[in-house]
């Protein structure tokens, strides 16, 4: 006889989550399988061989693909969702990307952010692409600087001062 039965529980701000028969347990911080091993254990009290899947419907991924100040939110809704996969989601690397200089942040067992660089420029890079993601990663793409742009941009208004200068000048010659 099996019985399969669905419901949704919220881990609470505390890190707690408050189930049937064993109230409230702390659940944060532990990863999907060890969350289905506690809970296990817990309603090993009350059932037979007790069965527990954990779904986490709230996970995204942050990807910075290479524009500037672009940045797409991407949901993952599998448990093996790769760093390409990520990509793809996001819309692909914009055109500035420079694909050699991929950066994933990830929070650590300490919650320090750990940094994993990655050059996916040229197919053996791509090995890094199968990379899984998690919950809370943030995927950077580096852009390639627009040195023209940047130059043009800061002498703008040099440029339009000296030419004022200049038209204020030829005029009061000419009167």
């Amino acid at each position: 006889f099996l019985q399969r039965t669905a419901f949704n529980y919220y881990i609470e701000s505390d890190g707690q989550i408050k189930l049937p028969i064993i109230g409230r347990v702390p659940i944060a911080g532990l990863t999907i399988r060890e969350a289905e091993a506690f809970l296990e254990n817990k309603y090993t009290a009350y059932y037979n061989k007790p069965f527990t899947q954990v779904l986490v419907t709230n996970r995204r991924v942050v990807v910075f693909p290479g524009g500037g100040s672009l940045a797409r939110s991407v949901t993952l809704e599998n448990n093996n969702t790769t760093l390409l996969e990520v990509l793809g989601q996001a819309g692909g690397l914009s055109a500035r990307a420079n694909a050699k200089r991929v950066k994933v942040f990830r929070y650590g067992a300490d919650r320090e952010r750990l940094v994993y660089e990655f050059d996916l420029s040229d197919i053996s890079g791509l090995r890094f692409a199968d990379m899984v993601m998690q919950g809370d990663d943030v995927v950077y793409v580096e852009p390639n600087p627009e040195i023209a742009r940047e130059i043009l941009a800061d002498l703008t208004p040099l440029i339009t001062l000296l030419s004022s200068i200049l038209l204020v000048y030829t005029v009061a010659r000419n009167l």
